[in-house]
């Protein structure tokens, strides 16, 4: 495929620094395969609690023995249609993604969803003792490995998520520092997002002679003269961005240093990063106000297949907003595997919650999930109460289609990701390409890079434009003054 190529690092002359967010421009038509995904991986040993539990756990899930994966189609390895054929498949990048108890969900999963939807080999690897850690906001992910499990690989790219106190526990691990540090010296790819450029990299001597962005509230920490306030800072072989809401950005910016510029294009028009940035955000009907009098209690079903940058930003984004998040599983285990290959451990399973009245049910996407989700005979009662009893619940990105055969958006409007119209009919519900839609107590979004949008919408809704500005800020994401 054109654009595909790999970065030399063998030159003897010092790189030359370039500040140059992605620019994702416009292509001509390109079919994708919205199933599409790339490997699991399964866990070298068994997770335990983490260190801090936001919610007692009913169970604890066994993980398999991590296996060499199979090779299967990525998104970019997939054109459909007569007479077509797929491209040859293109080395395989290796990339190191780091995680500790507190490390940033957000920045972790985009990473790990964009750089294996392009074929990656992306193994994260939990510093901890176990495999489970408890992100910032309260997810637990499961890694696939141990980070003492990685001194001998040879990897492409490290990226480091932030978070605190996640940034403070990379810092402090000893193998994670050696395996960097080698890595940096090799001149190859590594990078660090929010607050790990100056918390986990500068203590490492990693950032000299490097221009360097981070977190606004770490800003004060990097050397004066190298610096800079740009959302994206490419230095050489050293990435850095801001926070959850560069998330993208820096992400794609790896794809486009490893597989190259139109590879990044390609996906990034896939996750709607372009549609997220010029579409018109948020269009309201039939307008009434979400008064509730108490702390809201929010449900999100999730099961295998789920769509993780959907799950974790709605969860992380409502909890930084002090609303309350029981995260379901519909499944027979609290752990789910998301479309990415992901590891999530719910805070209970749905069946635990069916007693319990929720301000709002919300579903995230993924199309695997979405049918699962349909199929959950719990939560279809709960979503049949929750609309008879004239409370809120919504939908991201393929997991419209649950409302809408469980017939909950009839004579409502809705906006959906273009991927679900191969087999729903949205003629009367839809608007096409709005990313965020609400009508009366019903909300919609289009998900992948508007899930920001989608939850921001639902806080402003909730507690009003200044709280969903207060959150937007301590992501370092884009949102509107008034």
């Amino acid at each position: 495929m054109e654009g595909l190529s790999s970065l030399c690092f063998s030159s003897s002359s010092s790189p030359p620094i370039v500040s140059s967010p992605l620019k994702l421009f416009s292509l001509p038509a390109i079919r994708l395969n919205p199933c599409a995904h790339a490997f699991a991986r399964s866990s070298a040993s068994q997770p335990t609690a983490s260190p801090r539990r936001r919610k007692p756990r009913t169970s604890t899930p066994k993980p398999e023995r991590r296996t060499a994966p199979s090779p299967v189609p990525t998104v970019l390895e997939t054109v459909t249609g007569p007479g077509t054929t797929s491209p040859p498949r293109v080395p395989t990048k290796k990339v190191l993604i780091p995680i500790g108890y507190g490390t940033e969900e957000m920045e972790a999963v985009v990473l790990i969803d964009v750089l294996r939807r392009v074929g990656a080999d992306v193994v994260v690897a939990s510093v901890e003792t176990h495999l489970q850690v408890e992100a910032s906001g309260g997810v637990n992910l499961v890694a696939d490995i141990c980070i003492s499990e990685c001194c001998d690989e040879i990897f492409d790219l490290i990226a480091i998520p932030g978070g605190m106190p996640g940034a403070a526990r990379l810092r402090d691990c000893q193998a994670l520092r050696e395996i960097t540090t080698k890595h940096a010296e090799e001149r190859r790819l590594y990078g660090a997002i929010c607050a790990a450029p100056a918390v986990t990299l500068l203590p490492w001597g990693l950032l000299k002679r490097k221009q360097t962005t981070c977190h606004p509230a770490f800003h004060d920490k990097l050397p004066t003269f190298w610096a800079v306030k740009s959302k994206l800072q490419v230095s050489g072989e050293l990435t850095t961005s801001r926070g959850p809401g560069t998330s993208f950005e820096f992400a794609l910016s790896f794809v486009d240093q490893l597989f190259g510029e139109s590879v990044a294009r390609e996906i990034g028009q896939f996750l709607m990063v372009e549609a997220a940035d010029k579409n018109p955000k948020t269009e309201e009907f039939n307008k009434i106000e979400w008064s509730i009098d108490h702390t809201p209690c929010v449900l999100i079903p999730i099961a295998n297949g789920c769509e993780e940058i959907e799950v974790v930003t709605t969860v992380d984004i409502l909890r930084r907003a002090k609303v309350d998040v029981v995260l379901a599983s519909v499944e027979k285990t609290l752990q789910v595997s998301a479309s990415h290959g992901t590891k999530i451990v719910a805070d209970k399973l749905i069946t635990d919650t069916s007693d319990t009245v929720h301000d709002l049910i919300i579903l995230p996407g993924g199309t695997a999930s979405s049918e699962r989700l349909q199929k959950s005979r719990v939560l279809k009662k709960l979503l049949k109460e929750q609309d008879s009893g004239g409370r809120i619940y919504g939908a991201m990105c393929s997991s419209l289609t649950v409302l809408h055969r469980h017939g909950l958006l009839r004579d409502k409007r809705a906006t959906y990701h273009p991927s679900i119209l191969n087999g729903v009919d949205m003629t009367d519900e839809g608007i096409k390409g709005t990313t965020v839609v609400i009508d009366g107590r019903v909300i919609t979004g289009q998900g992948l890079a508007s899930s920001a949008d989608f939850v921001l919408a639902i806080v402003k809704k909730l507690f009003g434009h200044g709280r969903a500005r207060s959150v937007a800020e301590g992501l370092v994401f884009d949102y509107p003054r008034s």
